[in-house]
């Protein structure tokens, strides 16, 4: 039987970044990358500061890892077709904000951008993305590799481990079917649930830390205005996909009458307007009535 839990978005806000919960963190990074994550510290980030109109549209995280590496964990609620680029300027942004003035470029540490989307990001027909940088020769189409010396000088086996690299989980996307430990947590990322039988690391810590019931009487309050917040948000998306689907449906309506007027067949005013043969024939029907 599956666990209802605090969601995940919230629970970074306000729970994960409290040292005794780093496991939970780290387990799915270690799902995620394929590696054993270790929490060096949490950094401070646009998405760790509270405002007056916080709606948790976007929650972000900034974590530092044993290795020095740099991991940029997103969550949007809402759709930005800007979305990529905001990627992009997230991960610059944190590699310029951490070398100082006067360090060589060596020293530019090795950024993960991870991002958790609850819209449908993209065309494509997968959950999981993974990007990364690559120089192929456009005559060879070799791969680009690094020298033995720099592979020494940087601890580095290609040159793409140099570049930041980019993770989008598509929870929109995903069936719901569980088929390893990183759909385990897919799964949890986008019900809040986490079933019995389900291995994957940090889950059996979120299982037992992140229980609705467990909350603190502030902590709990603070939930509730959260998820009532996302209901009304998505209460004003269907909302105003509503009104845009009946103006168009009008303007439609308008533009079959306007050639109906003309003399236009029916058929030929049904393939432009995209309305069906039914509905065109009912508005020449109310046309001969006026």
């Amino acid at each position: 039987m599956a666990k209802k839990l605090v969601r995940f978005d919230w629970a970074m806000k306000r729970l994960l970044r409290n040292k005794a919960n780093f496991d939970i963190l780290e387990g799915f990074l270690s799902e995620l990358l394929y590696e054993d994550f270790k929490i060096k510290q949490i950094l401070e980030s646009e998405g760790n500061k509270d405002t007056e109109d916080d709606k948790f549209n976007r929650v972000d995280i900034l974590v530092e890892n044993k290795k020095s590496e740099l991991v940029i964990v997103e969550i949007q609620n809402t759709r930005e077709a800007d979305y990529f680029q905001r990627m992009l300027y997230g991960t610059a942004k944190v590699v310029v904000e951490h070398i100082t003035e006067g360090q060589p470029y060596s020293k530019v540490k090795k950024v993960y951008s991870v991002n958790i989307v609850y819209f449908d990001l993209g065309q494509g027909d997968d959950y999981v993305y993974h990007g990364r940088t690559t120089f192929i020769g456009i005559h060879s189409n070799h791969e680009l590799e690094l020298s033995e010396k720099q592979k020494e000088l940087f601890n580095k086996t290609s040159v793409s481990d140099l570049y930041p690299e980019y993770y989008v989980i598509k929870t929109n996307r995903f069936n719901e079917v569980a088929k390893d430990t990183l759909d385990e947590w897919i799964y949890f990322l986008k019900t809040a649930e986490i079933k019995d039988e389900f291995t994957a690391k940090g889950l059996k810590s979120a299982s037992q830390k992140l229980d609705i019931l467990k909350l603190d009487p502030a902590d709990r309050k603070e939930y509730d205005r959260y998820m009532e917040a996302q209901r009304s948000d998505a209460s004003f998306v269907e909302t105003v996909k509503l009104e845009i689907t009946s103006a168009v449906k009008s303007r439609e309506e308008e533009i079959a009458e306007n050639a109906l007027q003309k003399g236009l067949a029916i058929e030929v005013v049904a393939e432009i307007t995209g309305l069906s043969i039914a509905e065109v024939q009912n508005i020449a029907s109310n046309l001969g009535k006026k």
